[in-house]
């Protein structure tokens, strides 16, 4: 299928995320910090109060985590990364990673206590993690989007025990909106208040949108059942690319593109540039303190057929969105995707005046 192996890609995602914390450090000067880049007041015996601007990311050696990792950098965040493998660890060691305002913890993804000890120190958590088929081949598997359920729901009740975490950035993905069944008879809008439906997707084997749709119910309702107030907000990404993807993000590529041949036909084959993706999560995560809530669609190109074309053989999948030999224009699109509320967001700060997911009956 043209996937890279895990270990090669583990090098490469640690070798990119060394250099974007290389570019991120240079011209900051040194002050001293605690263990995170951040003071912490004593408070008893622990849970600390956060004086800096401390957050944890999930998955920050992954392509979507590491240009977030940059981005937060950029910014003059302390980031500590979440490393859920030996394999992971040793990568940023290797590489020479942890500096310049990083540094790791491993933790189990499925243990509370785990996460609360990642977490504790943190003012905000980025839960970018997923999980992939570690053979680069599937991608996603039916078994796998159990295990995302699980963790999703570890990383929110963990975020809410751990009392220095206060917000929560959750990546999900637009194929969480996009599966639903379409009305042959009219141009439906997909936006924020859509969800996937869980019992098409099972009909259509379709595991990568299955986990992703869970999951991101599933931090939801997590959120809703936690003792203190934790502000959540969800992030949901079309297809990444950007520099190096169809190397450095092919697993799950190749995941997101099962019933790719249908999305293309509806209009709702989009990519969005891993840079853009980043940008859009840090302004999230800042304007949570004041507005920013509920769901965020992420996208900012639809595929043509040449695109598709191109994005097939990078990919090294022939024939997933086009058919071997097609030559004529699809029909005109079906589904009109917007990303409006995102785009007010980033552009004019203009306050959430819908979403509130916490209290939703699942269609």
């Amino acid at each position: 299928m043209g996937a890279m192996g895990r270990s090669e890609g583990a090098v490469a995602e640690a070798e990119a995320l060394r250099k974007a914390i290389l570019s991120g450090c240079r011209g900051r000067s040194a002050r001293k910090t605690g263990p995170v880049g951040v003071r912490r007041s004593r408070d008893g015996d622990g849970g600390g109060r956060v004086e800096g601007r401390a957050v944890c990311v999930t998955g920050g050696v992954s392509y979507v985590g590491s240009a977030l990792v940059d981005r937060l950098l950029d910014r003059g965040y302390a980031v500590r990364l979440l490393v859920e493998t030996q394999e992971d660890w040793d990568k940023l060691r290797e590489t020479e990673t942890l500096w310049g305002g990083v540094s790791a913890v491993m933790a189990d993804m499925t243990d509370m206590d785990s996460l609360c000890r990642a977490f504790d120190g943190c003012a905000g958590v980025f839960h970018t993690s997923s999980s992939l088929d570690p053979g680069g081949i599937s991608g996603y598997s039916k078994h796998m989007a159990e295990i995302e359920v699980r963790a999703a729901e570890r990383v929110i009740e963990a975020c809410v025990r751990t009392e220095s975490v206060r917000k929560c950035v959750f990546t999900s993905s637009l194929l969480a909106c996009t599966w639903r069944q379409s009305d042959p008879r009219s141009r439906r809008v997909v936006d924020e208040s859509c969800w996937s439906d869980e019992q098409l997707c099972r009909d259509k084997k379709l595991w990568y949108a299955l986990g992703k749709t869970m999951a991101e119910k599933a931090a939801w309702e997590a959120a809703a059942r936690g003792r203190r107030d934790l502000k959540l907000a969800t992030v949901c990404p079309a297809l990444v690319t950007g520099s190096g993807f169809h190397h450095r993000n092919i697993t799950a590529s190749i995941a997101y593109l099962k019933g790719a041949r249908e999305m293309f036909a509806e209009g709702l084959l989009v990519t969005v540039d891993v840079e853009k993706l980043a940008r859009a999560h840090v302004s999230i995560y800042e304007a949570m303190s004041s507005h920013a809530c509920g769901r965020y669609i992420c996208y900012d190109r639809v595929i043509e057929r040449g695109e598709a074309e191109e994005l097939e053989r990078r990919l090294g999948i022939p024939s997933r969105i086009l058919l071997s030999g097609e030559t004529a224009a699809p029909c005109s699109p079906s589904s009109e995707l917007s990303n409006q509320k995102l785009f007010r967001l980033m552009n004019s700060g203009r306050k959430c005046t819908f979403d509130v997911y916490s209290d939703l009956t699942w269609n």
